[in-house]
């Protein structure tokens, strides 16, 4: 027998439903499989992390031992990308009846700020650097930053191919981190070990900072629009509604949003003034097909009001 609660929230999506929801696409509580790379990814990060911290406090390399520090952050983070996919995983339920995806989202917000706040830290002992040049023990370092290095290059390969939305994106940040601090420990080494000119490996560290600021900001920013429901990237607003309007029996379109459900899984929820005795079975359809042909929008949800008679 049914609680009241749970026939409250049928009753829910009954009328949900009666005023034209579509909800065919199988973007809408799809049950993606957890990445694979990112356990993976994770475990390899971590493992690794270890071993350049211990030999980089062994070897003097302070290159070798912030680039493990660097991997040790970047496995939580990883872990966390990979928990969020298994959350995400969840049906809808009556308290969250979209679903767990925005948990995908959520994650690559935490670390895009985890990873700003790290990229604050690099810069700081890239200037403290300048100040004090740090001595190393080449021979004990560089075979294991440049095995990091290689490490790393598996790391994103692995993945690179498990597609573009923001968890993976989020993973992919920390990972060319480390292959640029790998890259980075690797020449500090070579050319201390040669040279004897220490200041390359802040110069690099300051280089390599600015160009993984602008991707932490980008996924930041991307992140933060899913989960703030903001128009879809790409999405012409006005273009979208001047299309409702122009649909057979539609005088009027109102109370329009748009927003990603998750990364790429865009919805929409509208209200359409009718003429009088228009079909809206019809009208439902035809918006229904030109949503998605015309803007790739499949989860609509179209309430009618028909005009009052004079």
């Amino acid at each position: 027998m049914k609680s009241v609660h749970d026939s409250n929230y049928m009753s829910r999506f009954d009328d949900h439903h009666a005023h034209g929801h579509d909800d065919r696409h199988p973007g809408h509580g799809r049950r993606t499989i957890p990445s694979r790379g990112l356990g993976v990814a994770c475990l390899i990060v971590l493992g690794f992390s270890a071993l350049e911290i211990v030999v980089g406090l062994t070897s003097g390399s302070l290159a070798l031992t912030s680039d493990g520090l660097h991997m040790l952050t970047d496995a939580l983070a990883l872990g966390l990308a990979w928990g969020a996919q298994w959350v995400a995983r969840r049906p809808p339920d009556a308290q969250l009846t979209f679903g767990y995806e925005r948990a995908e989202s959520l994650a690559a917000f935490v670390n895009a700020l985890t990873y700003l706040g790290l990229l604050g830290w690099i810069v700081v002992e890239a200037i403290d650097r300048f100040r004090v040049p740090h001595p190393l023990d080449a021979s004990l370092a560089l075979p294991v930053a440049v095995v990091g290095l290689l490490v790393n290059i598996a790391v994103w390969w692995a993945l690179h191919r498990d597609g573009d939305d923001l968890n993976v994106r989020g993973a992919l940040l920390h990972v060319l981190g480390d292959l640029a601090g790998s890259a980075i420990a690797i020449t500090a080494i070579v050319v201390a070990a040669t040279t004897g000119w220490t200041f390359v490996d802040p110069l690099l560290t300051l280089a390599m900072s600015l160009l993984l600021l602008i991707s932490t900001v980008r996924l930041l920013r991307d992140s933060a629009r899913v989960l703030m429901n903001a128009t879809p990237p790409g999405l012409d607003l006005a273009a979208l509604s001047s299309a409702l309007a122009a649909l057979p029996g539609v005088t009027d379109v109102h109370d329009l949003h748009v927003w990603n459900i998750s990364s790429g899984q865009p919805a929409l929820a509208a209200h359409l003034r009718l003429v009088d005795g228009a079909d809206w079975v019809a009208v439902l359809e035809a918006a229904r097909s030109m949503l998605s042909t015309d803007f790739s929008v499949q989860h609509v949800t179209l309430q009618p009001e028909f005009a009052k008679p004079i």
